[in-house]
């Protein structure tokens, strides 16, 4: 079987973009890599541009480690900005026939393909779905790690503050971003970076990084007195066209993953609801739980006990990023309000890059009132196991409909209970009441801790219906199975947990 997995950016990404998804890809590759009878490619689109030759073409990618160099590639001068926000409202998210015509042409020269899986559209124009008219025999696969396809912001997080849950036909799609950033600086940023790798030069090295805070300094700051502007100044006409634009936008996003995707892959059953409530056929939906290396830990993993230490504190982590999206600055909030009668029975470890400087401030006020508290300044995977040895409960405070977070899985494959915000996929880890509270209601997560504190809540409570995370060697069964369409599909809307089964246990001892 040949497979052609697709995404905006390298999942070898020396800059370490892409996040969770380009690390399911590196280990989709990798795992495929060892599967006989398959063989994987992979192209990025959306974020290599050459200012020398800047027509669209495809290319072997010629920057980044050496690892499958023979089955990576580029689409360089995509008309379509990658990430999400590099082109918002742009037309050529929807349609650029140069950029198209070039992945056709990689396509007809490198397949045929059994199996075309777009891990994300962002990078190219949705019209290339039209590639199953050109290819009928190959299978057409997205996968859902964001809402690209219905949001242009990506995450349904307005003005990068709260969670969307009514676009206003468009309106509020087009005041969204803070501040937006002008395509020929992107495209610039973009070409700078492609040469400077093409010769050699690391983005860990410091003209590498000058040059780029020099330019996308720049461009923030430019960015944010247009956006500004163009909230005070806004022409209601052409106000009303951008908004209608952004309907249009979604209504041809969904009309073309309907009419030529044969699967559309749902990180989580949220997810699938979601897609389903903005069009996506019910025929064609399917939730996929992915799998991750970091699931072998769970076989290994001893069970943990209670979560309360036998001082009756509780030991809490906070993987990820100090954004009000992942729900930082709300725990911040709900930490604060807790009495210091429960405050010092909290100890809390905090593995993330070092915020602004009032959050930081913010930081060292709860300091003295915890029992113990603990700042690491980002992490890698080599670190999880000593950072999270002797946590009892992972915190998952998420205000965005968060698709299914990687760290989510790090930790429940830990065997560490998940206290999470009643928003994405994390909490159908545990499939527990007792462990999700209402996103951002300070009182619900304080009645949260209160009941783990005082006894009446503990790990058998998590862990009763709690899923199995799944290990590479079972996910990559499952999707094949779903390439060669021999699992089953979900009949109706009604039912979003239908598709793929979820693998569940009793465990209540753990």
């Amino acid at each position: 079987m040949k497979i052609l997995y697709v995404n905006w950016v390298d999942y070898l990404d020396p800059e370490g973009r892409g996040g969770g998804v380009s690390l399911y890809q590196r280990n989709l590759m990798r795992a495929m890599a060892a599967l006989p009878g398959a063989e994987a490619s992979f192209i990025a689109c959306g974020t290599s541009y050459d200012p020398l030759r800047p027509r669209p073409r495809w290319e072997k990618m010629h920057h980044g480690p050496q690892e499958a160099r023979d089955r990576r590639f580029d689409l360089v001068n995509s008309g379509t900005l990658a990430p999400g926000h590099a082109s918002f409202g742009q037309a050529a998210q929807i349609s650029h026939p140069a950029t198209e015509a070039v992945f056709f042409d990689f396509l007809a020269r490198t397949g045929p393909y059994d199996v075309v899986h777009f891990n994300n559209l962002e990078g190219l124009p949705v019209d290339v779905l039209h590639l199953k008219q050109l290819f009928p025999a190959t299978r057409l696969v997205l996968s859902l790690h964001n809402y690209y396809p219905f949001c242009p912001q990506v995450n349904f997080w307005q003005d990068e503050a709260r969670h969307c849950t009514d676009d206003g036909a468009g309106a509020r799609c087009v005041t969204c971003l803070p501040h937006r950033w002008n395509a020929g600086q992107i495209r610039a940023g973009h070409g700078l970076a492609y040469r400077l790798k093409v010769a050699g030069v690391s983005p860990d090295s410091a003209m590498f990084r000058q040059a780029f805070r020099v330019i996308f300094g720049l461009g923030r700051r430019l960015g944010r007195v247009q956006g500004a502007w163009q909230r005070r100044v806004a022409d209601p006409v052409a106000g009303a066209d951008a908004a209608s634009g952004f309907v249009q936008r979604r209504a041809a996003m969904v009309r073309q993953i309907n009419a030529h995707c044969d699967l559309v892959l749902c990180v989580s059953d949220r997810v699938r609801q979601i897609a389903l409530r903005q069009g996506i056929r019910a025929d064609k939906a399917v939730t996929s739980y992915i799998g991750t290396v970091e699931a072998q830990a769970f076989a290994k993993a001893p069970a943990r006990g209670p979560i309360l230490r036998p001082d009756g504190t509780v030991k809490l982590a906070y993987f990820g990023y100090m954004r009000r999206d992942k729900g930082f600055y709300f725990l911040l909030d709900a930490l604060e309000a807790l009495p210091d009668a429960v405050l010092n029975r909290l100890h809390l470890v905090v593995a993330a890059r070092r915020g602004e400087a009032q959050v930081m401030a913010r930081l060292a006020a709860l300091e003295p009132r915890l029992a113990v508290f603990r700042h690491q300044d980002g992490y890698g995977h080599g670190d999880l196991d000593g950072l999270l040895a002797d946590v009892g409960l992972g915190l998952l405070p998420v205000m965005w409909e968060d698709n299914l977070p990687q760290v989510a899985i790090e930790m429940h494959a830990r065997r560490i209970p998940l206290l999470c915000s009643d928003m994405g996929g994390a909490q159908e880890l545990g499939n527990s009441p007792d462990f999700v509270f209402r996103a951002g209601d300070v009182a619900a997560f304080a009645d949260r801790i209160g009941a783990i504190l005082s006894g009446a809540v503990g790990p058998q409570d998590y862990w009763r219906n709690a899923m199995v995370p799944e290990t590479m060697g079972p996910h990559l069964d499952k999707l094949l199975a779903l390439y060669r369409g021999e699992a089953a599909l979900p009949l109706d809307s009604t039912d979003c947990t239908k598709g793929l089964s979820v693998q569940r246990t009793e465990m209540a001892g753990s």
